[in-house]
């Protein structure tokens, strides 16, 4: 950790390694595709070339060249990219090889017999294609094609509702009873409403209420290993809500673990769903802030009424570009005069009956958000509460068809927990940042899906989230430099409480993301990694 308080002081080994191998976590989204030899297709060129046939002959060939074949074996190996191997089959002979990658672009090269040829390619849509290979043997008058689909690892956005999808209060998408404790619930995704089916991963924010004991929430994949991470931590009498993104298993399904000792409700609405056809791809940005009604930025000056709605332009404004389809957030409500919620949701349409932040008299609690875009570039925010709130809205990024961060979802891992007695630095320092190398330098990485939880707290404070300028080379020679301290926050805490939040981080230009402790004590720091966002 590089201390604000003490610049001068060496930063060597203070950078935190990623306890997650992205290549590893990622390793189910890499497809394998394979056509082999028997699949190759020959046909007669017309007309011979007798001096070159003789030629070739003359130096062993077997006339005819009756063995040429081509065997295509090609893996995914990142959201938009594709290795190819080409081994061809052949006497020796004069070969012009052509690969044809489906999207319109082909490579061309030779050969002089048998050969393995290796080849990269990188597909600015995401999709399935169609790639073929054909090899020309002009002096055997002989050709031969194989061809095989493949299809891109990543998966592009589509927004959805806001809709409820489960309460468990209600016996939407659940039976109507509370889940057990160490129980889960179920919930249908792929194929519910208009959801289609084969859905790689799903928005979901997530509710806890009615819990009468401590306790966390897990969200995964249907058929997946559930993982030791949680997603919502929660306390007697809370209703906390968090978002996620979450992989949809191959049965359409996700599933809900009531990691607590006790029942509780759940409540999960949607926002939208990601597939491996192009549709909406994801830019992220240093967190900007374009709401705050204690300033009368983004809308009135003065606390939103309860139930009040106002709206509030996005596109075109702070380099969000016009014609986006949906934007990441992080909203805040502060200094509420009674419990209550808060519904993001587009322009132009009626609140629905979701709530985005769950909120009691006096608190100051963030949530993310992911919300489909008015037709005007607006969102809206509606106050559920009877009486006045203040809210703050701040932009993390935004999704367009113009856009190529492609998402790529991951097997949730823990990066980091400063509580782990292996972590050598102890806990995160008051008004200090903690740097977190997660991609390093490696190209395309955009942002990551994160997220982070803060417990131990001692005061009240909150936790933003940057991309570093600096890389890991400048903290271990010394020459970094101190990063900007962040205005916007991600999570709100007070003593005694565990506060968990989602977040859409930038990967910047060096992989690093820091976490900047705001309060002034120290507090424990838990992040979790559940995707990033790939532009090759």
């Amino acid at each position: 950790m590089a201390h604000a308080a003490d610049p001068g002081k060496p930063a060597t080994n203070r950078v935190a390694a990623s306890a997650v191998d992205l290549d590893k976590a990622a390793a189910s989204s890499f497809k394998k595709f394979s056509s082999p030899a028997d699949k190759s297709v020959r046909k007669s060129l017309p007309g011979a070339q007798n001096e070159a046939a003789a030629t070739v002959q003359a130096e062993g060939a077997v006339a005819g060249n009756p063995d040429l074949a081509i065997v295509l074996n090609a893996e995914s190996t990142t959201a938009h990219g594709l290795n190819l191997a080409t081994e061809i089959i052949s006497a020796p002979a004069s070969l012009s090889i052509t690969i044809e990658w489906g999207d319109g672009t082909k490579d061309t090269t030779t050969a002089g017999g048998s050969t393995t040829l290796y080849n990269s390619h990188t597909y600015a849509e995401l999709g399935q294609y169609d790639v073929k290979v054909t090899v020309t043997d002009a002096a055997n008058q002989a050709e031969v094609v194989n061809a095989f689909p493949v299809h891109t690892a990543g998966s592009d956005f589509t927004p959805y509702g806001p809709t409820r999808l489960l309460d468990t209060r209600s016996g939407i998408g659940a039976a109507k009873a509370k889940v057990p404790a160490r129980g889960k619930a179920r919930l249908k995704v792929g194929g519910n409403g208009s959801i289609p089916t084969g859905v790689t991963a799903v928005v979901l924010n997530v509710t806890v209420t009615n819990a009468t004991q401590a306790g966390h929430v897990t969200v995964f994949g249907s058929g997946h290993e559930q993982p030791i991470t949680s997603n919502v931590n929660f306390e007697a009498g809370q209703t906390v809500p968090n978002l996620v993104i979450v992989p949809v298993g191959k049965d359409g399904y996700v599933e809900l673990f009531n990691g607590g000792w006790e029942s509780i409700d759940l409540l999960a609405d949607v926002t939208g769903y990601f597939t491996r056809s192009a549709a909406s791809g994801y830019t992220s940005m240093t967190p900007a802030r374009f709401v705050d009604s204690r300033e009368g930025l983004g809308t009135a000056k003065g606390q939103v009424a309860g139930q009040a709605v106002f709206s509030t332009q996005i596109s075109g404004l702070r380099g969000v570009p016009q014609g986006i389809s949906a934007v990441a957030l992080n909203v805040t409500v502060t200094n509420p005069k009674e419990t209550g919620h808060l519904t993001v949701f587009p322009s132009g349409q009626t609140a629905p009956s979701t709530s985005s932040v769950n909120f009691t008299a006096g608190q100051t609690i963030a949530n993310s958000v992911i919300v489909p875009v008015g037709a005007d570039g607006k969102i809206s925010v509606r106050n559920g509460a009877w009486a006045g709130a203040d809210v703050i809205v701040d932009v993390v990024g935004y999704y367009s068809q113009a856009s190529n961060g492609a998402y790529m979802p991951l097997a949730p891992g823990r990066m980091l927990d400063t509580r782990d007695p292996s972590w050598p630095y102890g806990q995160l320092p008051a008004r200090d940042w903690l740097p977190l190398e997660i991609s390093g330098t490696e190209p395309g990485i955009a942002g990551y899906v994160l997220n982070t939880t803060v417990t131990n707290t001692q005061g009240a404070g909150f936790l933003s989230v940057a991309p570093d300028p600096n890389s890991v080379e400048d903290y271990e020679n010394g020459t970094w430099v101190e990063p900007a301290r962040p205005g916007a926050s991600t999570l709100n805490w007070t003593a005694g409480k565990t506060v968990p939040n989602l977040v859409q981080a930038s990967a910047g230009t060096t992989g690093i993301v820091d976490f900047w402790n705001q309060g002034w004590e120290p507090v424990d720091l838990v992040v979790d990694i559940f995707g990033y966002y790939e532009t090759k």
